[in-house]
């Protein structure tokens, strides 16, 4: 079984609030679901919000356009729900990306997709509250609204996983299976290589399981992580309590920041 994200902080620890001051050569790498939108029962019911899309162009300003949203969802469905506010997009977990510059990079899909797509839309045909999600490049099984099928969607996912040669990704209540290649940490180091994010400090701001790639990668090249919502074993160095202490927290960084 190819799974990802291994944390190597074990111990869970209380983390303070991040400073509300940035060095002027600051990156912003944020997570979309439970980060800049609450977790909500279905994938759809998220959709374009007038306060994100404000304070993401006022940040895009005040961080000379160093700013990128990174995410396990796939392209079209950020640019809808961010209102075309993104130029620098990382989708699908890192596997699609759009430069700042408008290129998109993207991996090809896996053959397994196809068994492991046919698969799990015939579990979710089983269980009312399952929630089948196909983002190309990936496919996911949502469990949010079927809590007590949580283990057999686990078990489904590792052997298919382990059929197909697919990465088996866990997170907030959901089960995916996606291509081999980039996840969100790789994502952060390639947009850090370009401009105009090159020579930048990273800052990830996430909350899933799924976000401990891109914490390691912003502390591995100079910067940090914060961790949204509760408490657990992780690679952030600061945390803040949810979505609405996100928005404070990124409307207090709108000001030009300091050189």
């Amino acid at each position: 079984m190819t799974a990802a994200h291994t944390v190597s902080r074990l111990e869970s620890v209380d983390l303070p609030p991040p400073p509300v001051d940035l060095p002027r050569r600051t990156a912003l790498f944020l997570d979309l679901d439970g980060t800049l939108a609450p977790i909500m029962p279905r994938p759809d019911d998220v959709g374009p919000d007038p306060r994100r899309a404000r304070v993401l162009a006022r940040l895009r300003q005040a961080f000379e356009d160093r700013v990128a949203v990174v995410s396990g969802r796939d392209l079209p469905n950020l640019d809808y729900i961010l209102a075309g506010e993104m130029k620098a997009i990382g989708a699908v977990h890192g596997l699609v990306r759009r430069t700042a510059d408008g290129a998109v990079i993207a991996r090809e899909p896996h053959p397994g997709l196809a068994d492991a797509r046919r698969i799990l839309v015939e579990l979710a045909h089983c269980e009312r509250g399952l929630l089948f999600e196909d983002k190309g490049l990936s496919v996911a099984l949502h469990y949010r609204n079927a809590p007590a099928c949580a283990e057999a969607v686990i078990e489904a996912g590792e052997r298919l996983s382990q059929a197909t040669g697919l990465v088996l990704q866990l997170g907030d209540m959901v089960v995916e299976l996606r291509t081999p290649g980039a996840d969100k940490g790789a994502a952060v180091t390639a947009f850090l290589r370009e401009a105009p994010f090159l020579g930048s400090m990273p800052v990830f701001i996430g909350d899933d399981l799924t976000d401990e790639d891109g914490f390691a990668a912003a502390n591995r090249l100079g910067g940090f992580g914060i961790l949204v919502g509760h408490r657990r074993p992780t690679e952030a160095r600061y945390c803040l309590e949810d979505t609405d202490a996100v928005f404070k927290w990124l409307e207090g960084l709108s000001a030009p920041v300091h050189a």
